[in-house]
C-alpha cells in the first residue's frame, strides 16, 4: 500500500489539520524517513503555508486548537510546530507529548529561525519566547486601543522580515512592536 493510500484511510479522506477535503496531498514532518508514520495528509492550503511561514494565516490555523489532540504523533509534531511559530504558548503549553515526540517536535522548531539579532531599548538581545514589558503608551494603529506602559508581552516571535521589532499579543491582538519602546521583563 502506498504511502498516500495509508495516509487516506487513516485520516478518512480529509485534511489532519483542518479538515478539508481539497487538494490533498502527503507531507513529511522533517526529520523523517519517509513513512506514513512520520508524515501527514493535508490540504493545499495547510500546505502551502506550512512551506511559506511568510504567508502564515492565523485564522486559518485554529483548526489547531482539535489536531493538537490527535493520537497521531506526526500530526501533534506538525500543530505543535506551527503553534510555536504563530507565537501561541498558551495552547503549545497545554500539548501532552512522550519524551521521542517531543524531541522530535524540537528538532526541527529553531531551525527556521536566522541570524538576525533584536535588541531592547537597553541593548540587551531578545529571543523567541521572551517577555518584555512596554516601557512607553503606544497607540496601536487600526486597532483602537493604547499599549500601556508597563504591559508584560509574553512569548514574543523575532518577524525576519521586519527589523528592529518584535510581534506578541496585546489586549489578545497579535501587533508588531518597536524594541525601541521594550525591555526585557
Amino acid at each position: 500500500m502506498s504511502i498516500e493510500k495509508e495516509l487516506k484511510a487513516r485520516s478518512g479522506g480529509k485534511c489532519e489539520l483542518c479538515g478539508s477535503v481539497d487538494g490533498l496531498s502527503v507531507l513529511e514532518v522533517a526529520p523523517s524517513d519517509g513513512s506514513s508514520e512520520q508524515s501527514v495528509y493535508v490540504c493545499s492550503v495547510c500546505k502551502e503555508q506550512i512551506e511559506n511561514p511568510d504567508k502564515m494565516d492565523e485564522t486559518h490555523f485554529n483548526c489547531l486548537n482539535d489536531s493538537m489532540w490527535s493520537e497521531i504523533p506526526a500530526v501533534v509534531v506538525m500543530s505543535y510546530r506551527l503553534l510555536k511559530a504563530l507565537g501561541r504558548e498558551d495552547l503549545v503549553d497545554m500539548i501532552y507529548m512522550e519524551d521521542d515526540v517531543k524531541s522530535w517536535a524540537d528538532s526541527n522548531v529553531n531551525s527556521t529561525t536566522g541570524s538576525v539579532v533584536v535588541r531592547d531599548s537597553n541593548g540587551v538581545v531578545l529571543n523567541a519566547g521572551d517577555s518584555v514589558v512596554i516601557i512607553k503608551d503606544l497607540e496601536v494603529k487600526g486597532a483602537g486601543f493604547t499599549a500601556k506602559r508597563g504591559t508584560l508581552v509574553k512569548n514574543i516571535t523575532i518577524p525576519q522580515d521586519v527589523e528592529g521589532h518584535i510581534e506578541g499579543r496585546v489586549n489578545g491582538t497579535k501587533i508588531y512592536l518597536k524594541t525601541e519602546f521594550l525591555k526585557k521583563a
